[in-house]
């Protein structure tokens, strides 16, 4: 970790775990098959059922983030 740049390459969660950076990982060059929460490669090398399973729940925080437009009252 010495040569590691806390909050450009790692940030620690609220559990005190190291969180590697989608920058980080991408400057790696390829899925290391942890199961990484900002892998960049779709969990290329991560073995089955974990690899659906983290790829559904990342649509799912992914999904609940984005902003979307408010209900027309009237369209009822």
């Amino acid at each position: 970790m010495d040569d590691l740049e806390e909050e450009k390459d790692f940030y620690f969660s609220n559990h005190g775990y190291v969180v590697l950076t989608e920058e980080y990982l991408l400057n790696r060059g390829y899925c290391c098959g942890n199961g990484c929460l900002h892998c960049p490669y779709d969990y290329k090398n991560v073995p089955e059922p974990r690899r659906t399973h983290l790829l559904t729940e990342r649509k799912k925080r992914i999904n609940s983030t984005t902003c979307q437009p408010p209900k027309d009252p009237q369209a009822d």
